[in-house]
Order: structure tokens, then C-alpha cells, then sequence
């Protein structure tokens, strides 16, 4: 079989699986099981490919027809300009969090500056790390309830040469953080819990419960956080929360009956209103 049809083939499996994006997730597949290049596509397309190595492409083709996500296949997905490596305790990232990471750094006049930063629930570190990415002379603290995401958010700083800044602990949110903080972000988990069940099989089969269930209404992490943010937060510190579709107002309303002003909402590329923005004027 030629790698054009190897290709084609693995796209109809996945379009007949109902897979919306079969044609990227057949590149990502290949490349990694065949071990090509974009490039490769073109320049090899009607080149033989070894039986074996067909075989073992459609095996990860198979996979992501049972709806399993291709970063989960892979073992690792890209955000922001980072690479990360994911776990069974940790939510796979997804580019509507890039929202947070680009509302920080347009609210930040001083990239250079020796801010400190902490990530509440922070996963597989993916909002952190981006920002320490950004901000050479930044340090900061991520905290998860599962000792499973702290450890891979750790390894995720070493994999990206972020170590010597980050440092990640378990923790019940922000209960036992006693130092005052530049930066807050968070995306914890917001789905309403009766709304489990209706998410597609690639996030209610694949990401961890505990990295999704909001509570009754989705709001519940939002109020633990909220009312911490006066105490962990220096004069003039930022919070930048991801949040659910429709959530935002609510969101915004809890931080700032916390006292915290310059609230701004903000949209991620498909124009849902995903980050809440807010400063401590005390």
C-alpha cells in the first residue's frame, strides 16, 4: 500500500466514525507512527509503505475512531509554544485555554519583570509554564488536588526548561498557600455536573472527572477561588480565570464582590466568552 492510499484509507475510517477533523488527525497518526514530515506527504506519497508499518498506523487509526483523542494516542499535545506530555490525571489542554494565557500577558506592561505567579488546578502545568515561557524573569507555583497532575506538571517544566522557575505541590486549591502572588490564574472545572453525560466521548470518556465536574451549577471551584484571591494577591495583582460557555458574568461578579475591579471579559477565536479578567485595586 502507498502512503496516499494508506492515507485515504485511515481519512474514511475516520470520517465514517464521525471524527470532524479526519484529515488532520490522520496526519498527526502517520507522522508520529511512521515517523514522517509534512513534507513527507508530498515527496513519499507514492512510495510503498512496509505492511507492518501500515498495519501498526491503523491501529492508532482505530483508536481515534473509538473516539479516543489523538493527543491521548500520541501521549503528548502542543500549546502555546510548548510541548506537553499528558496522563490519565491530567485534562488534555485545548486552545480555548490559550485565552487565559494571552489575557495575562496583554495585561502585563513589563514582561521582564520578576513577577510571581500561581496556578490553581493547574493540570499538566499547561498555563503556567506557558506564561513563565513568556516571562523570562517570572517565577511560579502551581497547585492540584492530584498528586498525579503535580507530578506531571513537574515533569512538563523539566521537558520544556522551565524547572528552575516552577515549582508544583498538591494541594486543596489555594488552602496552605501563604505568600502573596503578582499573578492568579486558574482552569478549574466547571461543567455542570448533570451535564457530565452529554459531553462527547473524547472529554467524558478520556479527561478526568475531577478536572470537569463544576458542581451543580459549574460555579463552585469559581466561589472557593474568589474568595481567596484578597489574600493572594499583592496590590494591583491579576486573576485570569478560564470559564464555561454563559458562565462569564457570573464569574465576574464573584471577583469582584471580592473587591477586585478593571474586570474584563474576554473571547477566545470562536468568539465564546472564555476568560474573566480582574485586578486587586486594595
Amino acid at each position: 500500500m502507498t502512503l496516499r492510499a494508506l492515507r485515504a484509507q485511515a481519512e474514511a475510517r475516520l470520517r465514517e466514525a464521525g471524527v470532524e477533523t479526519p484529515d488532520l488527525d490522520v496526519r498527526y497518526l502517520l507522522e508520529h507512527a511512521l515517523g514522517l514530515t509534512r513534507t513527507d506527504f508530498v515527496m513519499k506519497a507514492d512510495q510503498a509503505v512496509p505492511a507492518e508499518d501500515a498495519a501498526h498506523a491503523l491501529a492508532l487509526v482505530e483508536r481515534r475512531a473509538a473516539r479516543e483523542p489523538v493527543g491521548r494516542i500520541l501521549g503528548h499535545r502542543e500549546f502555546w509554544t510548548i510541548d506537553l506530555v499528558l496522563t490519565p490525571d491530567t485534562l488534555e489542554p485545548r486552545p480555548d485555554t490559550e485565552t487565559v494565557v494571552e489575557a495575562v500577558l496583554a495585561a502585563i506592561p513589563d514582561r521582564k519583570a520578576a513577577l510571581r505567579l500561581l496556578d490553581l488546578g493547574t493540570g499538566t502545568g499547561c498555563i503556567l509554564l506557558a506564561l513563565l515561557s513568556e516571562l523570562p524573569n517570572a517565577t511560579g507555583l502551581g497547585v492540584d488536588l492530584s498528586p498525579g497532575a503535580a507530578a506531571a506538571a513537574a515533569g512538563n517544566a523539566e521537558r520544556n526548561g522551565l524547572a528552575e522557575r516552577a515549582r508544583f505541590r498538591t494541594g486543596d486549591w489555594a488552602r496552605g498557600v501563604d505568600e502573596r502572588f503578582d499573578v492568579v490564574v486558574s482552569n478549574p472545572p466547571y461543567i455542570p455536573s448533570a451535564d457530565i453525560a452529554t459531553l462527547d466521548p473524547e472529554v467524558r470518556e478520556h479527561d478526568p472527572l475531577r478536572a470537569l465536574d463544576g458542581g451543580p451549577d459549574g460555579l463552585e471551584p469559581y466561589r472557593i477561588i474568589a474568595v481567596e484571591l484578597p489574600r493572594l494577591l499583592r496590590p494591583g495583582g491579576l486573576a485570569a480565570f478560564e470559564v464555561g460557555q454563559g458562565q462569564a458574568e457570573d464569574v465576574a461578579a464573584l471577583v469582584e464582590a471580592q473587591g477586585l475591579g478593571e474586570t474584563a471579559i474576554l473571547c477566545d477565536l470562536g468568539g465564546i466568552k472564555r476568560c474573566v479578567r480582574a485586578r486587586n485595586g486594595r
